[in-house]
């Protein structure tokens, strides 16, 4: 302990060199592990949430932001879906399950999506209190919506349109109510509102019905929310309204009118009176039957429907690849940071080494053994290193924290910031032995420090 003491009173003399050497072991440790902590979120939220979800179908367009919407819910969809079209699909043999989704609604930033009960079993996901929803309208919510928004069970909310928290139109006379609040499963469902399909349907059917009121009964569906220019919601194109419309004269369409204005705080069920062939999902999330269905079902659907299927696995690892690129070039930086960080050590020592030879001959003088010098100076070199490892490791932290900050802010995913992973035990120990080789020249000229060349005032 007295000589670890030493070590560090030497290293305190110098303090220019030796701030230097631990600013730049801080800099390289603190990018090589943030980049691991960065890798390891990645890699758990994509492995997680990809859960055996062999093919996402759904609108034409980029099968990476089909992928991004409807598995990880972090980017816009790419439009909806006849549910016809769906269900026509679930009969393929080579196909086990469908999981539909329809989105394009927020309550605070959080996706509302409607679904069916097997996307909460996909997941795994347990109920913490409550229950599962089962009626329209009503809602499950993800723990970290719960722990963010204060909803608890039995309060109401009303969604709004898009999927950012504020500028969309307010779904005012449509009500949710939760029912029940999921348990924490590290998954996408921590951050979503769960509904039934019927939910978003009726929803969406009653902001159309109002739009239809304000054109004056025009069904061409031209409004801002028009899913020719939107595609971000489902909806039906089409209700029971829409039928009184164009079946009746003008007399019973004004009757049909004044009907629908008692109406108006909307009844959840008008969706009952609409086909199938007029609702619409955003996304279908599919099991595969067994392994034919990955060779032939994707060019089945992309060539001959006018859905886009997309393979979660080639979609994810070409993103991976393309992330990859710039996590090797910051990769070799911090390695070339690390080895300045090491010269930075030696020319330290070296320094400090050369004002302390009268120090080091005195000890030698007073029975201080040569490997007890040797050692002095290799601590002290391993010293430099471990306090610029724990910098570094708090910088990567801090970093961290403001890119969780961001992710939850953005995209409502939560990042864990302070795991120890086991990369971070072999930086250590790297960082530890970059800290022995810089010190081991310091070191071998104590361990050869001549007492009577220094104390008798000559030239080593």
């Amino acid at each position: 302990m007295r000589w670890l003491k030493l070590s560090w009173a030497n290293i305190v003399t110098s303090p220019l060199g030796s701030s230097l050497a631990v600013l730049l072991m801080a800099f390289g440790v603190g990018i090589v592990s943030l980049l691991f902590q960065l890798n390891s979120q990645l890699e758990k939220q994509f492995t997680q949430n990809i859960r055996s979800v062999d093919m996402v179908i759904g609108a034409k367009g980029s099968p990476l932001q089909l992928i991004l919407s409807g598995i990880y819910h972090i980017d816009a969809p790419t439009g909806n879906i006849p549910l016809s079209e769906v269900r026509e699909l679930e009969n393929n043999s080579l196909i086990k399950e469908i999981i539909p989704l329809s989105m394009g609604d927020n309550y605070n930033g959080y996706r509302i999506i409607g679904t069916t009960p097997a996307y909460v079993d996909h997941f795994n996901g347990e109920i913490g209190s409550g229950e599962l929803f089962s009626e329209t309208l009503e809602a499950t919510i993800g723990a970290l919506v719960a722990d963010r928004s204060g909803l608890k069970i039995g309060d109401t909310f009303v969604g709004t349109h898009g999927l950012q928290q504020e500028g969309g139109h307010v779904h005012d006379g449509v009500k949710y109510t939760v029912v029940g609040i999921l348990k924490p499963s590290g998954s996408v469902l921590d951050q979503l509102i769960l509904t039934p399909l019927e939910s978003v349907w009726a929803v969406h059917a009653s902001h159309d019905h109002g739009h239809d009121h304000d054109d004056d009964h025009n069904h061409a569906h031209t409004d801002r929310h028009d899913h020719g220019d939107d595609h971000e919601h489902s909806h039906a194109h089409g209700d029971h309204h829409d039928h009184d419309h164009h079946a009746h004269g003008d007399h019973e369409h004004d009757h049909s009118h004044d009907h629908d204005h008692e109406d108006c705080d909307h009844d959840h069920h008008h969706h009952a009176d609409v086909s199938e062939e007029d609702l619409e999902v955003t996304v279908g999330l599919v099991k595969f039957a067994g392994q034919m269905a990955r060779f032939q079902l994707p060019r089945h659907i992309n060539q001959n429907t006018n859905m886009q299927a997309a393979l979660p696995a080639i979609e994810v690892n070409r993103l991976l690849s393309l992330l990859g690129i710039g996590i090797s070039t910051l990769q070799w930086l911090a390695i070339v940071i690390m080895l300045l960080s090491a010269i930075s050590v030696f020319v330290s020592l070296y320094n400090s080494l050369r004002e302390r030879r009268y120090e080091m001959a005195l000890l030698r003088s007073m029975g201080a053994p040569r490997m007890r010098l040797f050692s002095l100076i290799i601590s002290e070199g391993v010293m430099l290193a471990f306090i610029g490892f724990v910098a570094g490791w708090l910088l990567s932290r801090g970093a961290m924290l403001a890119v969780a900050s961001l992710a939850e802010e953005s995209y409502r995913y939560t990042l864990s910031v302070w795991e120890w992973h086991t990369q971070d035990t072999l930086l250590l120990g790297v960082s530890l032995l970059i800290g022995m080789i810089a010190a081991l020249v310091p070191a071998k000229q104590a361990y050869a420090t001549n007492i009577h060349t220094v104390l008798g005032g000559k030239q080593a």
